[in-house]
């Protein structure tokens, strides 16, 4: 629990630098996850590259749209209701998630050297399989339950597990 407290005093005091470290930090163990134990790579053939990319995009882009877009919705629906909570998880998966897939997948593609075609064509096939992992994940209900039990601050910490999830899935 001290670290825990710790987390929220570091959240309350720099919400976006803690918010962009947290968001790279599990992007990077996703990966390190993904290659030791789906993988089964080893130490010596785990591929420290990927993993850096991974927190690079995690510090670099996902932080950033993610705890930017959650700062946005707050102002956009302010009201923590059942109905409030509702609204915002409709409009976060119905409208933000798959602009921010369809924006992620090609620049994990582009920073894995990918040309254009082939980036297009593993948008193409990966997209929803992609789009339904993050719902099928429990996104969506831990969504509703963040937007309406958490500040804004709180809240990305707490849909860190789902990214962390997904990030394996897709490493």
């Amino acid at each position: 629990m001290a670290l825990w407290r710790a987390y929220q005093r570091a959240l309350a005091a720099h919400p976006w630098k803690v918010q962009v470290l947290t968001a790279g930090s599990l992007m990077g163990l996703g990966d390190i996850i993904s290659q030791q134990l789906v993988e089964k790579r080893g130490l010596r053939e785990h591929q420290t590259g990927r993993t850096l990319t991974m927190v690079s995009l995690g510090c670099g882009f996902v932080g950033p749209v993610i705890g930017g877009w959650y700062k946005v919705l707050d102002r956009f629906i302010p009201g923590t209701t059942k109905v409030d909570a509702l609204k915002k998880m409709l409009l976060d998966q119905g409208g933000f998630a798959p602009c921010f897939l369809g924006c992620f997948l090609p620049l994990v593609g582009t920073l894995n050297g990918l040309s254009a075609q082939e980036n297009w064509a593993k948008l193409q096939r990966d997209y929803p399989d992609a789009l339904i992992t993050n719902y099928y994940v429990g996104r969506c209900p831990v969504c509703c339950c963040y937007l309406e039990f958490l500040p804004v601050l709180e809240g990305s910490s707490v849909l860190s597990l789902p990214r962390l999830i997904i990030s394996t899935l897709q490493g």
